[in-house]
């Protein structure tokens, strides 16, 4: 096949270096990929300084962040399917929350959102606690679909708070 065939995945830490000890686990190639497009897909020239996605489409009020957030929801999913502790699926869903309440703040979020990056955390988090993946009970399952809840609400909330935040601003610009 020509090589152009061929997607390379570089998975980088939070900090934008290269993982010299990666975390022991299993690897999940679509998770990597996803973390990488939502958090380190592009590099500005000249410095060190990666971002992905997860900014750009940030940059739509009320839905940016929320589409940033339902991407990540399903990669908490993912985590559940492949066993990972609920401890760590509220810490991945706590990390979604946060730079999902961060880049809802107008321009700021969106420099937030190219510092604090969740999906790469989140995938980290999966490589270090899927290595020991046990099969999934109904009430994890339970456990799982509530977070979600709480998860998506709390993001339609921060949407809806954008959006007025953003129509405000409008106002006050026409003004």
């Amino acid at each position: 096949m020509p090589e152009s065939d061929y997607a390379e995945v570089e998975v980088v830490s939070s900090g934008g270096k290269n993982a010299s000890n990666p975390p022991s686990g299993n690897v999940d190639p679509f998770f990597a990929l996803i973390a990488k497009l939502m958090d380190n897909f592009f590099h500005i020239p000249g410095t060190k300084i990666k971002f992905g996605l997860d900014p750009i489409i940030g940059l739509i009020p009320g839905l940016g962040d929320s589409s940033g957030a339902i991407i990540s929801a399903l990669l908490i999913i993912r985590g559940a399917k492949a066993g990972i502790p609920r401890v760590v699926l509220v810490r991945m869903a706590l990390n979604v929350l946060l730079n999902t309440m961060g880049g809802a703040i107008p321009v700021i979020g969106d420099v937030f959102s190219v510092w604090f990056k969740s999906n790469q955390l989140n995938y980290e988090l999966y490589q270090k606690h899927s290595g020991n993946a046990v099969v999934s009970r109904k009430h994890d399952w339970a456990f799982v679909i509530g977070l979600l809840v709480i998860l998506l609400l709390a993001v339609a909330f921060i949407i809806i708070l954008s959006l007025m935040l953003f129509a405000a601003l409008w106002k006050f610009l026409s003004s």
